[in-house]
């Protein structure tokens, strides 16, 4: 009796281990332990499934997800996040990350990143690289304010004057007529800065220049056949612009690097839809809220 009883607990022992053994595949909802595959009446049951989660808690719900390389301030942020989701969803992320408010960011990707389109239908494929540009509260009020009393003061003085067109000094600019290059312009509406730049403009001297915005440095490069500009927008003061008369729809703009009107750098045939967005994209005003 001994015997059978030792030789009944040594088969025990076997079955004991491979039970444990199988517990974690239990997890899987494959086993048969009551507590993971099936309950106590005899019925299948199965876990939820786990969630993703990724830098902060991305849940993908079923969705597709799309990695992403966020860069602000030197910062890098590696980012998991729906492909369906839109520019401006994409904003309130990086918010999370970063404490930047969305009316403060500058988001690029392949140009400033539309707030109404989602991500699949701008093309973003995994690995992207998605530049901030953004500044705090405190170091907006800092730059800016000294900018708007600038601004102010320049308004007032123009309206002391003749207007810009008539003046001697744009009348020998302005008299060779509109470029043939230059670039359509649409009355009457306001448009984002293009993609590329903005070309077949004049300057003071009668040369071709070319605006290119690079937003992801936070520059403008100021272009002509025979150099290239490469300006902080922070240094540049104030931006001054006029329409041409009898061709409305064309503006002759200033960009003020010093600290007086001899500072101006001019630039004449600038299209009227563009003028809007290239004054709040130099001088900051889209950081406000």
């Amino acid at each position: 009796m001994a015997a059978a009883a030792a030789a009944a607990d040594g088969a025990e022992e076997p079955g004991m281990e491979a039970e444990a053994q199988e517990l974690p595949l239990d997890c899987g909802g494959a086993g048969g332990s009551p507590a993971a595959g099936r309950s106590p009446d005899g019925e299948e049951r199965r876990e939820p499934p786990q969630a993703s989660v990724s830098n902060g808690g991305d849940e993908d719900g079923g969705r597709e997800l799309v990695e992403l390389k966020v860069i602000w301030n030197k910062n890098k942020y590696d980012v998991k996040f729906c492909l369906d989701s839109t520019g401006a969803e994409l904003k309130q992320k990086i918010h999370s990350l970063t404490g930047l408010p969305p009316a403060m960011q500058k988001v690029m990707f392949k140009g400033l990143l539309p707030e109404e389109k989602t991500l699949r239908e701008i093309k973003v494929t995994n690995g992207a690289k998605i530049m901030v540009v953004g500044s705090t509260i405190n170091d907006v009020l800092a730059v800016n304010t000294p900018k708007e009393a600038a601004q102010q003061d320049v308004k007032a003085e123009e309206n002391k004057k003749e207007p810009l067109c008539r003046q001697k000094q744009h009348r020998k600019v302005l008299d060779k007529g509109k470029p043939d290059d230059v670039m359509p312009s649409v009355k009457g509406v306001q448009e984002r800065l293009p993609t590329v730049p903005l070309s077949g403009m004049y300057n003071k001297s009668g040369g071709k220049v070319r605006l290119t915005f690079k937003l992801e440095q936070d520059q403008l490069w100021i272009g002509t056949k025979e150099r290239t500009e490469k300006l902080p927008m922070g240094s540049i003061k104030n931006v001054v612009s006029e329409p041409i008369e009898g061709h409305e729809d064309y503006h002759m703009m200033a960009f003020q690097l010093g600290p007086t009107e001899a500072s101006y750098y001019w630039v004449y045939w600038v299209p009227t839809q563009y003028v809007d967005a290239i004054k709040d994209t130099v001088l900051g005003k889209w950081q406000y809220f």
